[in-house]
């Protein structure tokens, strides 16, 4: 598998990978940054934060399907560097009031009585979640249609790529945290809001000229629709010779698209059907999304957004409480992002094994396997769970009895953790002056050592069914409907990311921690049962007879992007 990255790296999708590595770290030294950012601003409090992740899956969740709509109805180059330079504007923009508010924050608290350092917090969440849904747009356009297209008729190129981008994600998962980390470490909050800014301004031009690089290399990428990539045609044939004739499939699409666009040239739409469009829009993206052939594998992979068993803020949070130290959580971390590629290298294997389909069987098999360590740890030594306390306790307690938040004591330089966070046990904070023989007994480590033993190994499992379930959307969703089935599927995912939150609001204190996780593997449960109900009425009873390779695509005998693999 290594081999075939190289040699995929060095052919012409070359610039394709090379743009997805500087948009992916792009993106994730903005998303590790900006939430520390909101922190430091906020007094080291949690609500801008809090804030800002509803907005973002807010708005994913309302306008996905406005923007997979927009994607399919513009051209592709139009589309690709539109939202290129609105998401690095954005961030640009953004890092720059950042660090106005950073260098003259003690004036903006006495002007208009803070309000004016309030309006800034509002827009830079506002730009943070327009870069946030230009990137939504960028992922949609490139992973989900350009490489589908750059790949051609070939499924076995198309998942290297699907699987070589995976690969990118998850080492500039660990990449720009730690680069980000240091930067802000040894120099300040500002220095970090300088360097993402320049960061970005740098990559948008690269990644600008690979984009085009690749368009150039790619005639097919303009033959989306007749109307509306006139233009691009024609900057094609200034640098191409013997322009070919689109293939059946194309035409095809080019009548749909054709027809859809003829209504609007006739008569003038009129005010009330314009503040309707975005609503039907909505609503027609929701319905397209139902009717797939694949829809029941794409809610199955939403499902796994409904989990507290990943590497986000509540699993850290709640290993601080089982006492595990900041360099501990690192180096886990970077055992799930070695388990996550080993994920990528499994699914090109399995697919050329047993086919597509029979993958995401297997990998979401291995997933549950492994997430059973984690329902075990549940009832081992170590484990708050506790069963006789409320898990509603916490929060009842906060909006309805008046009872104060905890605070944070100074500690003693003793009691910190490589973190920087003050020692955590069992959901309380060790007070400052608290007496070494009166400290409670250390918290059995069986429980927690179980509970990410399960998360990491799983990885394997989470990843080849993540590229699964992204391929059976790429080869079986027709072209002009791309943008907006990937986009009501984002929302989806966002849906039940933000119910997971939710859920975790709800009941916040470490001892009900164990029914959530409870209840995480019993969505991932139903979700890979829903992939198996897809499998079977896609299968038969073919569905167990291991090998079978993927049939070859006929060239002529159906549009690209609406096959169906097995």
């Amino acid at each position: 598998s290594f081999s075939q990255t190289v040699n995929l790296c060095t052919s012409k999708e070359k610039p394709v990978m090379l743009c997805m590595f500087l948009l992916l770290k792009g993106d994730r030294m903005w998303h590790f940054a900006v939430s520390v950012f909101l922190v430091e601003l906020y007094g080291n409090s949690l609500l801008l934060t809090a804030v800002y992740g509803l907005v973002v899956a807010g708005s994913v969740l309302l306008l996905g399907a406005l923007i997979g709509d927009w994607v399919d109805k513009n051209a592709r180059l139009k589309v690709a560097q539109t939202s290129l330079i609105v998401q690095n504007s954005s961030v640009i923009l953004c890092g720059v009031i950042l660090m106005i508010i950073f260098l003259f924050k003690t004036q903006l608290l006495t002007l208009y009585h803070g309000w004016l350092l309030t309006l800034c917090y509002i827009l830079v969440i506002t730009i943070a979640n327009i870069a946030n849904l230009a990137s939504t747009a960028t992922a949609i356009t490139i992973q989900r249609d350009w490489i589908v297209v750059v790949a051609g008729e070939d499924r076995s190129k198309l998942a290297d790529m699907n699987a070589t981008i995976r690969r990118i994600d998850q080492l500039t998962n660990i990449l720009a945290p730690m680069a980000v980390g240091q930067i802000m470490t040894f120099g300040s909050p500002m220095i970090g809001c300088g360097f993402i800014s320049g960061w970005n301004l740098m990559s948008m031009c690269v990644e600008y000229l690979l984009l085009w690089k690749v368009y150039q290399k790619t005639p097919t990428l303009a033959r989306k629709s007749a109307k509306v990539e006139a233009s691009e045609l024609k900057q094609l044939n200034a640098t191409k010779e013997g322009d070919k004739k689109p293939a059946e499939g194309v035409q095809l699409i080019i009548e749909k698209d054709v027809t859809g666009f003829e209504p609007q040239q006739e008569k003038e739409v009129g005010c009330a059907a314009r503040i309707a469009e975005p609503f039907i829009t909505f609503r027609d993206g929701w319905v397209a999304y139902y009717n797939q052939p694949v829809f029941l594998a794409g809610m199955g992979l939403a499902f796994l957004y409904m989990t507290v068993l990943g590497f986000d803020c509540i699993t850290t949070g709640y290993a601080y409480t089982q006492g595990l130290s900041g360099s501990v959580l690192s180096l886990l971390m970077g055992a799930s992002a070695v388990t996550g590629i080993m994920g990528t290298v499994a699914f090109t294997w399995l697919r050329r094994k047993c086919g597509l389909i029979r993958t995401g069987l297997i990998s979401g098999v291995a997933q549950l396997a492994c997430l059973i360590l984690c329902a075990i740890s549940v009832f081992m030594p170590g484990s708050p769970m506790d069963l006789t306390v409320s898990p509603f306790a916490d929060i009842s307690a906060r909006l309805f009895e008046n009872e104060p938040l905890p605070t944070i004591a100074s500690p003693e330089p003793g009691m910190i953790l490589a973190t920087g966070m003050p020692t955590l046990l069992n959901g309380s904070i060790a007070p400052a002056n608290s007496d070494p023989e009166m400290s409670p007994e250390p918290v059995p480590l069986i429980s927690v050592s179980l509970l990410f033993a399960g998360v990491i190994a799983a990885r394997v499992g989470l990843w080849s069914f993540d590229l699964t379930v992204t391929q059976l959307l790429q080869e079986n969703v027709i072209e002009s409907e791309r943008g907006i089935i990937n986009g009501v599927q984002n929302s989806m995912n966002y849906l039940l990311d933000l119910l997971h939150f939710i859920m975790v609001i709800l009941a916040p204190n470490p001892e009900a921690f164990g029914l959530l996780v409870l209840i995480s593997v019993s969505f991932v449960a139903m979700g890979h049962i829903m992939y198996f109900r897809f499998a079977q009425k896609s299968l038969g009873k073919q569905l167990f007879v291991c090998h079978t390779p993927d049939p070859k695509a006929a060239p002529d005998s159906s549009p690209p992007g609406n096959t169906s693999t097995v």
